[in-house]
């Protein structure tokens, strides 16, 4: 029997039997729809973490270790000097910018009997940039403000919630009284999960009326030039801070510095894990699937067993049987498999479209071409496989006992 032949017989086997040949392949259709938009998914959760966290890749943290440090002794301040020696490129060549960071906690109120205790914050100008943060409303303090230590001040969402309702449009411009001091809100900040509470502004203007310190900075905010040069900013900086803190064994520095790069690097491996782990189940429904065509292949054998045994009392081959077989189960699984493709497929285009408005922040769901591919090679393999044995056993019934069933 030749291929055309074995096809064509197949052909009109799953014709004749519409609704069982439509419900053998519904579960390859779920199975490899659900693993494409599953893959697609993940891909844009990830997209969207490297989008919202990408840029904190090159951040690094210094902070005071407080306390004493081990061997004794009282843990030396960080100092505007430290940020001056860090920004040094002829000493750190591979740090991209430093700013200094001065914090404290202080009562802000708006009007009579509002008050929320938020953390002050006095920084740079670039302090944004450095920190990846971002604005809902108003802008940045600029060098002039800095210069000139102005009472202005940028709210996180806490303060905003908890004095003007959630209101930042009401927020903007109006004035706050912080200890003794009035400033005006120039801008509004994103919340970015962990500082919320903050209330920004000039170094020197969180120094001369609330934090004092004169050129003590609580941290420095540290970017490395790019992220393949994190490690080597970290120990540049390690290496700067020991020579002015005259640290001889690293054990007994006064001074912590982190790289969110590890972090950030564990979150990405989790979302890796879970993103196989969602698609693994996913898979549960192409094994489901195959096994839904094995059982119909079998069905259709003992359906079709006075057939066969006529076909070879005639002279038909065992490889022609099995050729015939392998086909239907072949093309079963396959047909299921572009169905479930451009039910995949068109189901990732709709997240694409519906998902940034819905959460922004999730990241649109992508097409995976690789994806694709492994789904129609699933597909085909599963066919060869449930088929097999279904295939195996009619090619062997004898003659006579085929034509003999009921």
């Amino acid at each position: 029997m030749h291929f055309r032949e074995a096809l064509t017989i197949a052909a009109r086997s799953m014709r004749a039997n519409r609704l069982r040949s439509a419900l053998t392949t519904l579960g390859i259709v779920i199975g490899v729809t659900a693993v494409i938009v599953l893959v697609g998914l993940g891909q844009g959760m990830k997209t969207g973490f490297n989008k919202s966290f990408g840029e904190l890749a090159t951040a690094i943290t210094v902070d005071r270790v407080t306390g004493s440090v081990p061997g004794g002794g009282k843990a030396r301040e960080l100092r505007d000097s430290d940020v001056a020696a860090l920004r040094d490129k002829t000493q750190a060549p591979d740090v991209g910018a430093v700013i200094p960071v001065r914090t404290g906690e202080s009562i802000v109120q708006h009007g009579p009997g509002t008050q929320f205790r938020a953390t002050v914050t006095g920084s740079t100008t670039n302090y944004l940039t450095v920190n990846n943060r971002q604005m809902v409303l108003g802008s940045m303090f600029t060098e002039e403000d800095a210069r000139a230590n102005a009472r202005v001040v940028l709210l996180g969402p806490n303060p905003v919630a908890n004095l003007y309702g959630g209101d930042a449009g009401k927020a903007l411009s109006s004035t706050v009284r912080i200890d003794r001091s009035t400033f005006k809100v120039i801008g509004i900040l994103k919340s970015d999960g962990y500082s919320d509470d903050i209330a920004l502004m000039p170094l020197g203007t969180a120094r001369a009326y609330l934090v004092g310190g004169n050129d003590i900075v609580s941290s420095m905010a540290v970017k490395a030039a790019s992220v393949p040069q994190v490690p080597k900013a970290v120990d540049q900086v390690n290496k700067i801070l020991d020579q002015r803190h005259n640290i001889r064994e690293p054990a007994k520095r006064d001074f912590k510095v982190t790289a969110l790069q590890n972090q950030l690097d564990q979150i990405k491996q989790f979302l890796t894990f879970l993103t196989l782990f969602i698609i693994a189940v996913a898979a549960i429904s192409l094994i489901v699937g195959g096994i839904g065509v094995a059982n119909i292949m079998l069905v259709s054998v003992t359906e079709r067993t006075r057939e066969i045994g006529i076909r070879k009392a005639i002279g038909a081959r065992r490889s022609a049987i099995m050729k015939q077989f392998l086909i239907e189960s072949t093309v079963l699984a396959a047909a299921g498999g572009v169905v479930g493709i451009v039910l995949g497929v068109g189901i990732t285009i709709a997240g694409q479209i519906i998902i940034p408005k819905v959460a922004p922040d999730f990241g649109a769901p992508e097409v995976s071409y690789v994806a694709i591919v492994v789904a129609i090679a699933v597909s085909m393999i599963i066919g060869l496989v449930a088929g097999g044995y279904p295939a195996l056993r009619a090619a062997r019934l004898q003659p006579i006992e085929a034509l003999r069933f009921q």
